[in-house]
């Protein structure tokens, strides 16, 4: 079985959650994938896949801003650091690379996961990397490093209408890219309303702490039954009954595709790979983006301009904006048969 190395960038899970598709297309497929992640990430892909080999990589150690206007500024600040991680990835990818032998690499979002030895896949929905004034850069600097890869897969489709929008679809198309279609662990199931409401937290600290905490103040007025995941992955699962509301520190991809399909509305945040969890199963939502994050904030505008999923920003959230939701008409599907076996041809 040829060896696949399989390697999600650790900030907040929907790296790590949209790359289990990928690994069970693998295992599927004759492969034997191998995770390589730190942090959350790796605990969580452990977690989905306790019999698979995992490495641990060298941790970017990023931290986040308190507030959202500060969010560029902090990362800019850390730069140096982030490159001197990246040259730590490469470092540590030769030894494995050398070391076990494998057959090909697929890297979501780790910059410094690629040999010249062995086939290299980047994941990416961000050709154009969104920071405001300064988005020329980053995007030329992200495609400098996107062209160090055999090929770049986008987990969208390459027509209008689309999920990631101008995100995954900039004028000038780089050549090694390929629209593999959306990419989601779950699936839709008939099943009765259990939960009028699905609150599911991810991201990185300290906005996740910050928003959970608001939405439990706001919850005080809601009389309704709601599912609260708090997006916290620990070694156990936790569960707590307060009134009306269930608490999980974390659910796993099964627990959590039963929950989706239980419950009438979601409140999250609008990143990516929950745009394509929601689009799969056809799910009304209201989304609030991570403070200071482009990339959720401009998809967060998409969607409302649409007329799909309304939004607010973290500040103006009350529960009573939920009630905006049936003005919307939610995701249809824009799911696209994914041909593993074609895109594995690579390996």
């Amino acid at each position: 079985m040829k060896k696949i190395l399989v390697a999600p960038l650790n900030w907040g899970l929907g790296h790590a959650t949209r790359c289990i598709p990928i690994i069970n297309g693998l295992i599927d497929n004759g492969f034997e994938p191998v995770i390589a992640s730190d942090g959350v990430a790796l605990e969580l892909l452990k977690k989905e896949f306790p019999k698979l080999i995992s490495f641990e990589l060298p941790s970017y150690n990023i931290q986040y801003a308190q507030k959202g206007r500060n969010f560029k500024w902090k990362m800019i600040a850390q730069i140096p650091k982030i490159i001197s991680a990246i040259q730590n990835e490469q470092k540590t990818v030769a030894k494995i690379i050398s070391a076990y032998h494998f057959d090909g690499i697929i890297s979501d979002n780790r910059l410094g996961v690629f040999s010249k030895e062995v086939p290299s896949v980047f994941i990416t929905h961000q050709l154009n990397v969104l920071t405001g004034s300064t988005s020329w850069l980053t995007t030329i600097l992200h495609k400098k490093y996107i062209q160090k890869f055999d090929e770049c897969w986008v987990p969208d489709v390459e027509t209008s209408p689309n999920l990631s929008g101008k995100l995954g679809h900039p004028t000038e198309l780089i050549k090694n890219v390929k629209y593999i279609g959306p990419l989601s662990r779950l699936c839709k199931k008939p099943m009765p309303t259990v939960y009028d409401l699905m609150v599911l937290l991810s991201g990185p600290e300290p906005q996740r702490t910050i928003l959970e905490e608001k939405i439990i103040l706001e919850l005080e007025k809601y009389p309704k039954k709601v599912i609260f995941i708090k997006g916290v992955v620990e070694k156990k699962q936790i569960k707590e009954v307060k009134n009306n509301i269930t608490y999980y520190n974390f659910m796993n991809s099964r627990e959590l595709q039963t929950t989706f399909n239980e419950s009438n509305h979601i409140l999250c945040r609008s990143g990516y790979t929950t745009v394509m969890d929601l689009a799969k199963l056809n799910k009304k939502a209201f989304f609030i983006a991570t403070p200071g994050q482009y990339e959720q904030e401009y998809l967060a505008k998409k969607f409302k301009k649409e007329g799909i999923i309304p939004s607010c920003k973290q500040e103006d959230f009350t529960i009573k904006k939920l009630d905006e939701i049936e003005l919307y008409k939610g995701f249809t599907n824009y799911s696209k048969k994914i041909t593993w076996k074609e895109l594995f041809d690579l390996f």
